[in-house]
C-alpha cells in the first residue's frame, strides 16, 4: 500500500456511497447503546429489505451525533434529517414514510434545531456521519490525506510551522501552544522520541474524548502520524481508562485496519517512515489526567506526578523526549495540514483559535456534547444551545472545567469561552465539563462535593494537596452540619490559596478553585450556612437516620 493506493481507496468509496440514494446513520454509541441501538439497527437492516429499497438505502452504525437525552438518535441523509427515541417498533414508519414515500416523519424529528445553530463541527466533523469500524468511511471523507500530504510534499519543520501558525492550544486543559510544543520536542536531543496521546477522561460528567474515539478513531491515529513525523517519533501510546470498553474496543479494531493499509508500522505507505500506536490502560485515576503522572502509569508504575523540570519534552517516558497531547488537540491536526494553518488562526479569536468540545450537563434543557468557536459566550451556551434550565426553575450558576472549575454566576454569563477570560474569574477551560446549576443548588455544598472528589483523587505525594484539602473537607463538614464559626470562611480561603501555589501538580493547584469562586460570588450563602444556620437550598443540615436495633 503506497501513497497513491490511498487516493484510490478513497475515489472508490465516494463512487461506492454514490450508488445510494439514502444513507441511515444509526447512533451506536455508549448513550446509544443502553438504550437499545443495536436492535434499533438490526430493524432498519430488517426494514428495508421489506421495502426493497436495500439498493437504494445504505444502513450504518455511526457514532454519537452529541443529542444523548434523546437516543437513540438516527441521521438519515440527505438532509441530515435527526431522529430521535428510535425504537424498533417505529423504524418501520421512518422507513416507509421517509425512504420510499420521502416524507419526513416531523413527529419523531429532533424538536431542539438551535442545539446545533450555533456549533462550529471541526473535531466531530465526522461524528454520527461514518461507521467509526470502517477504515474507508474515514478515508472517503477525506480521512489521511492529511498524512499523505505531508509525506508527499511537506518536511517535518513545514508541518510544525503549519501547526503554530494555526496558533493551535492544547485541549487538555493548560492550553499550551502546540507548535511550540512539537518545536520543543523536535530539537530534544536524545532517541527514541515518543508520542503519549492522552484519552484519560476523569472529570465527572466530561465524555468528550470518550465520544470522539467512539465516532472517529482515525482522527486521532491521523494526529498521531502528522506529530510523529513532525517531531521524529516512532512509538506512540494511547492512553485511555479502562472504564471505556466500547472506545477502547473501536480503537483497537481502528489501529489493526491502519495497519493492514500500510499506516501504520515499519514502513508507512511505502515511504520509509516509522511509527506504530499501542494502547496502554489507566486504571481510572484522575491524577492520571497530568502529564507526568500519565507517563508513570504508561511505564507501568501507579499514576503519581513528579516534579518539573526535567519536562517531558526532554525527559519523558523513559528519560526521552516524549511529546504528550489530549486527543481532541489531535484530532485538529488533520485539517490544519488539509487547509493550512492561516485557515485556523481564523476561527475563534485571535489568541484562542479553533474550536471546543464540551459535555454540557446539568440543569438544561438539551445536554450533550457540543462544539463550539472559542470565544462563544457562556449565555449562548447555556440558553441558545443549552435551552436554558427545565421550566419552572432559574438559572443560578455555571460551573466550568470540571471538578477544578469555577462556579460562575449569572453576571458573568456574557464571558466569552477562551482560556485567558475563564483564568480571570477563577476558572478552567479544564478537559470540556459545562455544568449548569438553577436555583436548587446550594453552594456550598457543590464546593464540598468538588473538594471530597479531589481528596479522593489526589495521590498524597505532596503535603498541600494532601493535609490541606483533607482540612477544607473537615471546614465543609461543620459549615453543612451547623459546626461552624465565622472564621471558618477565612480559613477556607487562606487554605485554598495556599493549595492552590503550593502543590505539585495541576490537581492540587486547581482544586481549590470552586471553593474560591463559591467564596467570590456566592459569599453570601456561606454566611447564612454558619450565621443563621439555614440552606436555601434545604441540602444540608440534614441528620441520617440510623436504624434502631431490633
Amino acid at each position: 500500500m503506497n501513497l497513491a493506493d490511498i487516493q484510490k481507496i478513497a475515489e472508490q468509496e465516494v463512487d461506492f456511497e454514490r450508488a445510494y440514494k439514502y444513507r441511515i446513520n444509526v447512533c451506536c454509541s455508549s448513550g446509544c447503546v443502553p438504550l437499545g441501538a443495536f436492535k434499533v439497527l438490526k430493524a432498519f437492516e430488517e426494514a428495508v429489505k421489506e421495502f426493497g429499497v436495500e439498493k437504494e438505502c445504505k444502513v450504518a452504525k455511526t457514532g454519537c451525533v452529541g443529542t444523548c437525552s434523546v437516543g437513540p438518535a438516527v441521521v438519515i441523509e440527505p438532509g441530515d434529517y435527526l431522529y430521535q427515541n428510535v425504537t424498533p417498533e417505529k423504524v418501520r414508519e421512518v422507513v416507509r414514510d421517509h425512504i420510499v414515500l420521502g416524507l419526513p416523519v416531523k413527529g419523531m424529528l429532533y424538536g431542539n434545531p438551535a442545539f446545533f445553530k450555533k456549533q462550529h463541527r471541526l473535531v466531530l466533523r465526522n461524528a454520527g456521519k461514518i461507521d467509526p469500524t470502517r477504515i474507508q468511511d474515514y478515508i472517503a471523507m477525506g480521512g489521511y490525506s492529511a498524512i499523505v500530504k505531508c509525506l508527499a510534499t511537506m518536511t517535518p519543520q513545514g508541518v510544525i510551522y503549519e501547526v503554530a501558525t494555526s496558533k493551535l492550544r492544547g485541549r487538555g486543559g493548560a492550553g499550551f501552544p502546540t507548535g511550540q510544543k512539537w518545536g520543543l520536542v523536535a530539537r530534544a536531543h536524545g532517541k527514541p522520541k515518543y508520542i503519549v496521546a492522552n484519552l484519560d477522561e476523569g472529570d465527572p460528567g466530561v465524555f468528550a474524548n470518550r465520544t470522539l474515539a467512539e465516532a472517529d478513531p482515525h482522527a486521532i491515529l491521523e494526529g498521531m502520524l502528522i506529530a510523529a513525523y513532525a517531531i521524529g517519533a516512532e512509538k506512540g501510546y494511547l492512553y485511555i481508562r479502562s472504564e471505556y470498553p466500547l472506545a477502547i474496543q473501536t480503537l483497537q479494531r481502528a489501529i489493526a485496519q491502519a495497519k493492514s493499509l500500510s499506516l501504520l508500522g515499519d514502513n508507512v505507505l511505502e515511504t520509509g517512515f516509522k511509527f506504530d500506536v499501542e494502547l496502554r490502560f489507566g486504571a481510572g485515576a484522575f491524577v492520571a489526567g497530568e502529564e507526568t503522572a500519565i507517563l508513570a502509569s504508561v511505564e507501568g508504575c501507579r499514576a503519581m506526578p513528579r516534579p518539573r523540570p526535567p519536562y517531558p519534552a526532554n525527559s519523558g517516558l523513559w528519560g526521552k523526549p516524549t511529546l504528550i497531547q489530549n486527543v481532541e488537540t489531535l484530532a485538529n491536526i488533520p485539517i490544519i495540514i488539509q487547509n493550512g494553518g492561516a485557515w485556523f488562526s481564523k476561527i475563534g479569536t485571535p489568541r484562542c483559535t479553533g474550536t471546543k468540545c464540551f459535555s454540557l450537563t446539568g440543569k438544561t434543557n438539551n445536554p450533550g456534547l457540543i462544539e463550539v468557536p472559542m470565544g462563544i459566550t457562556l449565555r449562548e451556551v447555556v440558553f441558545d444551545i443549552g435551552g436554558g434550565v427545565p421550566e419552572g426553575r432559574k438559572f443560578k450558576a455555571v460551573l466550568v472545567g470540571g471538578p477544578s472549575g469555577g462556579c460562575l454566576p449569572d453576571a458573568l454569563l456574557d464571558l466569552p469561552i477562551d482560556y485567558d477570560s475563564l483564568t480571570r474569574v477563577g476558572a478552567i477551560m479544564g478537559s470540556g465539563g459545562i455544568v449548569v446549576l438553577d436555583d436548587h443548588s446550594c453552594m456550598v455544598d457543590t464546593a464540598k462535593f468538588f473538594t471530597e472528589f479531589c481528596v479522593d483523587e489526589s495521590c498524597g505525594r505532596c503535603t498541600p494537596c494532601r493535609a490541606g484539602l483533607a482540612r477544607i473537607k473537615e471546614v465543609f463538614a461543620g459549615i453543612t452540619e451547623g459546626n461552624a464559626r465565622m472564621e471558618d470562611i477565612t480559613t477556607l480561603e487562606k487554605a485554598s490559596v495556599y493549595i492552590r501555589d503550593a502543590s505539585l501538580c495541576g490537581l492540587g493547584q486547581t482544586a481549590p478553585n470552586p471553593v474560591l469562586t463559591t467564596l467570590r460570588y456566592f459569599r453570601d450563602e456561606y454566611v447564612e450556612h454558619i450565621r443563621d444556620k439555614t440552606c436555601r437550598a434545604g441540602k444540608c443540615f440534614k441528620k441520617e437516620e440510623k436504624g434502631v436495633e431490633q
